[in-house]
């Protein structure tokens, strides 16, 4: 008999993080399988969920030869997934008893509810940046990146920020234009109307455009504020600083080419991708002024 819903996990050296998610999803009362997709983590981390606790729950693990990005691993998670519906969880993520209930809640119950992402929690306890946004249009992108979001008392409308998760948090279910791809729940049939993720991004903003297309499709992204999950944000990623930063911002290309590029004249296209590729200078500058007491340490 088919479960109703399938985890998929895609893993990347999260050590221990992994067998935390792994155990805290397994201890959910719905009926469930967990597929975790392996992009050839050099760790330990799978070993650690082999022997893992998951309360009768179908464990079943994909290893990969090499790292295929996160939108292609979880496609193949996708493939072999038997659920009603699929949810794709990061690995350092640890969720509570109601989370996936109130997902599954939520798509049942909302007309044309296509997608539903959670309440995610930084550790401190605060709501975690991304959960919930709007669409980052180009626009947003320079009212976030430089901040004039203060300049929202002369016009709100005009310096709106892309991000929600400064807005008061809502009691019940709502719609919004995007949520987080650390924890995201479709249906099994929006995702065969839609189709996978592109796979033309390898980390980053496959999420973002994975929401657009539900959405032009006709399906609604919801925010569900009592799916609650706690996330230790980069703990996958630490260890490639200057990758991640890269992969992010190529992906903040695809997504403007794929979506907003034929809204621009020319001019104003290679303004904008030249400061996406100012944007990723900066972050770099950033993270080796953060690194250089560490840099100096090792070579004491």
């Amino acid at each position: 008999m088919s479960p109703i819903v399938s985890v998929i996990i895609v893993n990347y050296n999260a050590g221990r993080a992994l067998n935390r998610c792994v155990r805290s999803v397994a201890a959910t009362d719905e009926d469930l399988e967990i597929i975790v997709v392996d992009n050839a983590s050099g760790d330990d981390s799978i070993a650690g969920i082999r022997t893992a606790d998951t309360g009768g729950k179908h464990l079943h693990i994909i290893r990969n030869a090499r790292n295929l990005g996160f939108a292609a691993a979880c496609n193949q998670g996708s493939a072999v997934a038997r659920g009603e519906f699929f949810l794709y969880l990061n690995p350092d993520s640890v969720v509570e008893p109601a989370t996936v209930p109130a997902l599954l809640h939520c798509l049942r119950t909302h007309p044309r509810a296509g997608m539903a992402g959670g309440l995610i929690l930084n550790p401190d306890g605060s709501e975690q940046r991304g959960c919930r946004r709007s669409v980052p249009t180009p626009w947003k992108s320079l009212v976030n990146s430089f901040g004039l979001r203060r300049l929202a008392g002369l016009n709100r409308k005009v310096f709106a920020d892309f991000r929600l998760d400064r807005e008061p948090l809502p009691e019940n279910p709502v719609e919004v234009d995007c949520v987080s791809g650390a924890c995201m729940m479709v249906s099994r049939e929006a995702f065969a109307g839609v189709g996978p993720m592109d796979e033309g991004y390898f980390l980053h903003c496959e999420d973002l455009d994975w929401c657009m297309r539900f959405r032009q499709q006709g399906w609604k992204v919801m925010f569900v504020p009592a799916a609650r999950l706690r996330h230790d944000k980069g703990g996958c990623s630490a260890s490639r600083p200057y990758f991640v930063e890269w992969s992010k911002h190529k992906g903040m290309v695809r997504f403007f080419r794929k979506f907003f590029a034929a809204d621009y004249a020319k001019p104003v296209q290679w303004l904008i991708l030249l400061g996406i590729w100012l944007r990723f200078g900066l972050s770099v500058a950033r993270l080796f002024v953060h690194r250089l007491p560490a840099i100096g340490r090792k070579s004491a």
